[in-house]
C-alpha cells in the first residue's frame, strides 16, 4: 500500500505538513496526491470514529444476515446495490457462508430497526430471509480500540 494512503487510513487528521515530514515529501506534495487521490476516487471520504457511550443519543446498530436470489445478468449487485442506497444501511457487504449479504443498519430505537426490516428490506423481490442480530456494545471500531472503564478482574477472595 501507498505510505500515504496508510497515513491517512490510521489518523487522516494529521496535518499535510506532519504527514510530508513523516514520508519526506512536502507539504505542497502532499496536497497533490492527497487531492488525486480522491480525483480518482482511491480516496473515498473522512470519517472519524467515534465512541457513541459518549455522545448524548440513543442509536440502535442492527447487523442482519440476508439470504438473496441473484439476478440474471446483475447476480447479487443489483439488489446489493438497492438495499445499499437506504439511509438506515451504515454498511452492506457481500459474504460467504450462511448468508450472501451482511447489512448493517441504524435506527433510533430497536421499532425503528424491525420496521426497517420487517417493511423495507423482506420485503424486496429477491429476498428469501433475513436473521437479525442488535449489537449491544462495541469493543473496536474501524481498527479503533473503544476503551471500556476497567473492571476488577481478579475473584474476589472468600473465608
Amino acid at each position: 500500500m501507498d505510505p500515504l494512503l496508510k497515513l491517512l487510513s490510521e489518523d487522516a487528521a494529521l496535518s499535510p505538513a506532519t504527514m510530508g515530514a513523516m514520508l519526506n515529501l512536502t507539504e505542497a506534495e502532499v496536497r497533490e496526491r492527497v487531492k488525486q487521490f480522491e480525483a480518482d476516487r482511491t480516496v473515498l471520504g473522512y470519517r472519524a470514529v467515534l465512541n457513541e457511550e459518549k455522545l448524548d443519543r440513543d442509536l440502535v446498530r442492527a447487523l442482519i444476515e440476508v439470504r438473496i436470489t441473484p439476478e440474471r445478468g446483475g447476480g447479487f449487485d443489483k439488489l446489493a446495490e438497492r438495499i445499499a442506497k437506504y439511509a438506515e444501511v451504515r454498511s452492506c457487504h457481500l459474504m460467504s457462508g450462511g448468508y450472501d449479504l451482511l447489512v448493517e443498519v441504524e435506527g433510533t430505537n430497536l421499532r425503528t430497526v424491525a420496521s426497517f426490516v420487517s417493511e423495507k428490506l423482506s420485503t424486496l423481490q429477491g429476498v428469501l430471509s433475513t436473521a437479525t442480530h442488535f449489537v449491544l456494545r462495541a469493543y473496536k471500531e474501524q481498527g479503533v480500540l473503544m476503551q471500556h472503564q476497567e473492571t476488577e478482574s481478579r475473584l474476589a477472595i472468600t473465608p
